[in-house]
């Protein structure tokens, strides 16, 4: 598969594609509307921080409860109960006289449902596309969530600043029911992709054989940490230019937009390879200027600059299918989500925190040379065990079992392929609050 033209001839790729477009739009709308409307009940970095990104750390107890579910569920009625929960929630936060404690109350349910969503979306666009064919379209996703950030964001801004925070929020959750109905009419009905029932046991136990091979484990390491650091920065936009937060989240989005084509699309695959941890460099080292404090056009360009190293998740996302089994495909992929989704929001609250001791701009400050410092250390322990450049050969069952041995040939082998070289998500991939 090697056009764009091609993706879209592919049955089920369209639906899915435009209805996961009307999810990142009422993403970034109801996003950047809730921060500012906690922001102004609260004045607090930390609590405006928390309810864009905050909602992520319910992740980590999907991942380890839930995250089953993914392969054994039918992925139409999953995907499209997903969005109408979300557009179910997204109203209630916008009821006037909501004290702040429902609203997280709220959002920690949606994070706790949003669980599932990655896995269950990308293990079906997995489905839906040949092998060859996964890294293009999750970058034309990438590139769709871009856009919609672009626009999300600048709509929304509007909304913000010339009606209310609230009509904001409804407009979002009109965006996630009509995603819920494209899901339902658009996609066709799929059996599950994976036996038996869902329990935490079994959610246990896969997560912990996804764990357990190093070249796996390092690139799990890669796409969660230096990007949740990041994303920390970005919530604090609204606390560091309230007046102009739309406009510093559309430029990130921009410059995603623009690593994610240059990445998916333009980049040959040897060369692409070997930028995995260039790009996660580029992701922090402008956002040490913040700590100056520059002006919102300074600023801008730092965000766009910066999230071109988003683009680093399409590699490290290529490299996990390629280490896994076609029957954990939806697994991995969710695990990936919700770990990746998990530290962006404790990053939220750390950069919060921070912010609220020191300033917004310093917090960024921090967050950035700490991802600097993690993908650097995980690079170099990586390359030391081996693991770093994908060293290892497995076999595999039906079952869903899997062996494993680390070998240190510099490749990493299974039935999905081979990827050369040193290969350190989206989104996503950035991903954005209420998604």
């Amino acid at each position: 598969m090697r056009s764009y033209s091609d993706l879209f001839r592919t049955p089920e790729f369209t639906p899915l594609f435009l209805t996961s477009a009307l999810q990142g739009a009422a993403s970034t709308v109801g996003g950047l509307a809730l921060g500012t409307l906690v922001y102004r009940a609260t004045d607090s970095p930390l609590l405006s921080a928390l309810s864009m990104f905050g909602p992520s750390l319910a992740q980590v107890l999907g991942a380890t409860t839930l995250l089953s579910a993914a392969d054994r569920l039918p992925p139409r009625a999953t995907t499209t109960g997903i969005a109408l929960a979300f557009a179910l929630g997204t109203a209630a936060v916008a009821l006037p006289g909501l004290p702040v404690a429902a609203i997280f109350g709220i959002l920690f349910a949606l994070g706790l449902v949003a669980s599932l969503g990655g896995g269950v979306r990308w293990g079906l666009l997995n489905e839906i596309l040949p092998r060859d064919g996964y890294l293009l379209g999750r970058s034309v996703f990438n590139m769709m969530s871009g856009i919609t950030q672009v626009t999300g964001y600048a709509a929304g801004g509007v909304l913000v600043a010339v009606v209310s925070p609230r009509v904001g929020l409804l407009a979002a959750a009109a965006l996630y029911l009509a995603a819920a109905a494209g899901t339902r009419l658009g996609l066709t009905r799929r059996a599950p992709r994976a036996s038996g029932r869902p329990s935490i046991g079994r959610t246990w136990r896969t997560n912990a054989l996804l764990w357990s091979y190093g070249p796996r484990r390092t690139v799990y390491l890669l796409l969660w940490i230096p990007n949740g650091l990041i994303v920390g920065c970005e919530s604090l936009f609204v606390p560091y230019a309230p007046e102009h937060a739309g406009v510093l989240f559309a430029s990130a989005a921009f410059g995603m937009l623009v690593g994610d084509v240059t990445t998916g699309r333009l980049l040959a695959p040897r060369v692409r390879a070997r930028l995995g941890v260039p790009f996660l460099l580029l992701l922090a080292t402008p956002y040490l200027l913040f700590a100056l404090h520059p002006g919102i056009a300074v600023s801008a360009a730092c965000a766009a600059v910066a999230s071109v190293g988003f683009g680093s998740s399409l590699i490290q996302q290529e490299r996990l299918m390629a280490l896994t089994p076609d029957e954990l495909g939806g697994h991995a992929l969710g695990l990936h989500s919700s770990g990746m989704l998990t530290l962006q929001g404790a990053s939220a609250a750390v950069a919060g925190s921070v912010a609220q001791l020191t300033s917004p701009g310093a917090a960024m400050t921090v967050m950035a040379t700490a991802s600097v410092a993690v993908t650097a250390a995980v690079t170099l322990a990586g390359s030391g065990s081996g693991s770093g450049s994908g060293s290892g050969s497995r076999s595999r069952s039906g079952s869903g079992t899997e062996t494993e041995t680390e070998t240190g040939t510099g490749t990493g082998t299974g039935d999905r392929g081979s990827v050369p070289g040193s290969t350190p998500e989206s989104t996503p991939h950035q991903a954005k609050p209420l998604s």
